[in-house]
């Protein structure tokens, strides 16, 4: 049997998290959960909606996990839509709070 290359084992997926999703700590919501599934990516907030922007790769099984806990998110956010795109972008080790775009 051949080794597989370990990211064939990766799926990565960008996020767009809708709703009240900005001034209610969740950001660092999603940092702290991302770290906790052993993800990398980065979470930022957008200027146009107030929407939250996130991408997360790690094995399957962590990110669709992460993708249901976004529907959650912090206790003073309400998510009105999770929208997830597949992606094929490589990403660093490690999660990150990025500047607003």
């Amino acid at each position: 049997m051949s080794d597989l290359n370990s990211t064939s084992n990766l799926k990565t997926v960008r996020v767009v998290i809708k709703g009240r999703v900005q001034g209610v700590s969740y950001r660092g919501w999603i940092v702290d959960n991302a770290t906790e599934l052993g993800l990398s990516g980065w979470v930022r907030n957008k200027k146009d909606g107030g929407n939250v922007e996130a991408m997360f790769s790690g094995s399957p099984e962590k990110v669709v996990e992460m993708e249901r806990r976004c529907w959650v998110g912090p206790p003073a956010a309400k998510v009105t839509g999770v929208d997830v795109n597949d992606c094929d972008e490589d990403l660093a080790p490690g999660f990150e709070c990025r500047l607003t775009v």
